[in-house]
């Protein structure tokens, strides 16, 4: 969400060397860094780094202040700073300071200001250009008429002056005698017209501001308003100082406006009996500051909210992964304490198996909610057969189901079509996560139906289909049903619910759903049941046949003593790997790099190898690049052996990656030996 917005936004230590704990994009256009590390290079990761080195003292103790008199608001400096071409900018620094544990974070929001500081600098030189204009001319009309106007005291053309000065930037000027009680108009806005009508001066200080604060000024703004402009009080307040400000709302047709009014004592010595009062607009300043507050506070409370969501997302993170981690780390010992009793370690070694399981689907959904996040998710279409991908999710939630006891029954009676064009993988992963998910919260010897029905079929070529997954469970509160799709979101924590998961599954299979251009909906109540109910439209494959001609399977080919070759750069991976293909009755030989399998695959005989295993990220030569390297060997027979990819990396990119560069399939780790199988009968 923090990369997405349209300023720098960061967030640093406020101790130590000021160290950048975070960065979003936005600060690598303002510096001009194409990379976080060129970013945090050029800054050496810290604030003071950020800060022009002539304007860092200014700026610190500045913050310093503004955090001393009030904690609670946000900081707000200006500063240079250094692109990394060189290149010198102004930004406007919004900072929040917050205190935690006794470890201070400044949560800064910055935004490029130079050319708002150019703009005020043209500004400023076009006012003193003006100003010495103005000053000229009144020089020169002082000169011709000096012998004219001896009787004007210099006091009073020094007053002319600073009057018209001040009319620059202020719509209203008035000149207040405190002693003699009266007030002069020099420039007046539409409020003060209406006050003065066609006089230019006015008796009373008191009831003329009166009479303009009941007229104009918001009813909350008045005692503050009258209590600043008593003529008593602003003696008081002029005794030690020389001006004042005074900010106040008006209302104008109803709706607010605000003012500021400037104060400035004009007399001669200490005690303040002449001064001059300049009222002038600040409307689109405030609205502006309060927009920008606005805007911050918002964005620091969703990162509130995003960082509240991680916290508890690590939390049942922390206890899900260590829930089978203990379990795995505690068969262990049961099964070296009991090496002669081949049932109890029979017993240890499903136990550990079954933990892994839950890692690995753990891991699965946190790797998915990411592809998810940064957009890598696509829907591919392919011919499928719904009766296959059913069944599929089906079949990985039997076991879970039979340990529990769970009644599980399939119904595809309602299907006409089965051959339709789907992405069978997202589809199969859909319903095996609304499987998951029933089996997790239903109790031992409860009952879930999978049902699946053609519902209407739109034309020759497409037709609607529903799928449903019912369950005896735990069933969903009405308070939690609007939730129960975001991420990382559990009714109930896992150390209360005893139930283990991220909070993922759900929303990942509404994600996809989504994608598909599908719905789902959620029927459920509490100590009953749940039901979710999927709605998805499928291209119908009227080619699609269920007979194909046998050919030689890769399996066949290894069942008459061709061998595979294992390339795995880790060596405990190897040795499990290699046991495992054994155990399966198959011949392995082993390759430690990509090169090195090029070499093997290049200098054996035709027919000597069936399929190549292949590892990705390995020194020397990746795997990507060893499949190049197989499939330009000159003879074709060596060159077209089948190559599977078998690699820790499991996005859609990577199996798109390892297509690319010329590999029949992609696995994830670990090995699957049911699914390989299944593989080397497809290709």
């Amino acid at each position: 969400m923090a990369d997405e917005m349209p300023g720098g936004f960061f967030i640093y230590r406020a101790d130590g060397n000021e160290d950048i704990l975070y960065a979003n994009d936005a600060m690598l256009r303002i510096f001009g860094c194409d990379t976080m590390e060129e970013f945090r290079d050029w800054t050496g990761n810290s604030f003071r780094g950020i800060v022009h080195p002539d304007d860092l003292e200014a700026v610190e103790t500045s913050i310093a202040e503004q955090i001393r008199d009030s904690r609670y608001d946000l900081d707000y400096v200006e500063y240079r700073i250094i692109r990394r071409d060189g290149e010198v900018r102004w930004v406007d620094d919004y900072g929040h300071f917050l205190e935690n544990g006794g470890v201070g974070i400044f949560y800064v929001f910055i935004g490029d200001a130079t050319e708002k500081k150019n703009r005020l600098m043209e500004e400023r030189l076009t006012l003193q250009q003006e100003s010495r204009q103005r000053e000229e001319k009144w020089k020169s009309q002082a000169e011709v008429y000096s012998r004219e106007l001896e009787s004007i005291s210099r006091e009073h053309f020094r007053r002319k002056r600073v009057i018209e000065g001040l009319s620059i930037d202020y719509a209203s000027i008035l000149y207040v005698d405190l002693t003699e009680d009266w007030i002069w108009a020099y420039r007046l806005s539409e409020q003060f017209r209406v006050l003065f009508g066609e006089e230019e001066q006015l008796p009373g200080v008191a009831s003329c501001m009166e009479r303009y604060m009941e007229k104009w000024v918001h009813p909350e703004d008045r005692e503050l308003f009258r209590e600043a402009v008593a003529p008593e009080n602003i003696g008081k307040k002029l005794a030690h100082r020389n001006a004042f400000q005074l900010h106040y709302r008006i209302l104008v047709e109803g709706r607010e406006a605000y003012r500021q009014m400037h104060v400035v004592n004009v007399g001669q010595g200490a005690q303040a009996t002449q001064i001059v009062l300049g009222a002038r607009s600040v409307d689109n300043e405030v609205r502006h500051e309060l927009e920008q507050r606005r805007v911050l506070e918002e964005a620091l409370e969703q990162a509130k909210a995003a960082n509240v969501a991680k916290n508890a997302f690590l939390a049942n993170m922390s206890h899900d992964l260590r829930t089978p981690m203990n379990a795995i780390m505690g068969f262990a010992q049961l099964a070296r304490q009991h090496r002669e009793d081949p049932e109890k370690v029979r017993g240890c070694m499903d136990g550990i198996e079954e933990s892994g399981k839950l890692l690995l689907q753990l891991f699965d959904d946190v790797l998915e909610i990411t592809k998810i996040e940064s957009e890598q998710v696509r829907i591919e279409e392919a011919a499928a057969n719904l009766e296959d991908i059913v069944g599929k999710a089906k079949e990985d939630v039997d076991s879970l189901a039979a340990a529990k006891n769970i009644s599980l029954s399939c119904s595809l009676s309602g299907v006409r079509h089965f051959d339709i064009f789907a992405d069978a993988e997202k589809l199969s992963q859909v319903l095996a996560h609304l499987l998951f998910n029933a089996v997790k919260y239903t109790r031992e010897g409860g009952s879930i139906w999978v049902t699946a029905e053609e519902i209407r079929q739109l034309s020759d070529n497409y037709a609607i289909y529903r799928f449903v997954v019912e369950d005896t469970g735990i069933g969903i509160g009405e308070d939690f049903r609007p939730h129960i799709f975001e991420p990382f979101e559990r009714e109930k924590n896992t150390t209360m619910s005893g139930v283990q998961g991220t909070g993922l599954g759900l929303a990942i299979t509404k994600n996809i759903i989504d994608r598909m251009g599908g719905t789902i909906e959620v029927a459920s109540e509490v100590g009953k049941g749940s039901r979710f109910t999927v709605t998805l439209s499928f291209r119908l494959n009227h080619l699609q046949g269920r007979e194909q001609e046998h050919r030689e399977s890769t399996l066949d080919r290894l069942r008459k003593g061709q061998k595979i070759l294992l390339v795995e750069d880790n060596e405990i991976n190897r040795e499990i790997e290699v046991e495992l293909l054994r155990c399966a009755g198959f011949l392995v030989d082993t390759a430690s790099d990509g090169n090195m399998a090029a070499n093997a695959v290049r200098n054996s005989l035709p027919g000597e190898y069936a399929l190549v295993l292949m590892d990705i990220q390995m020194p020397v030569v990746d795997g990507y690049q060893a499949a190049r390297l197989i499939r330009g060997i000159p003879d074709p027979e060596l060159s077209g052996i089948p190559i599977v990819a078998l690699s820790a990396n499991a996005f859609d990119e990577d199996r798109r990656q390892s297509i690319r560069s010329g590999m029949n399939a992609h696995m994830a780790k670990p090995v699957n030996m049911p699914r390989l199988i299944e593989l080397l009968e497809e290709i």
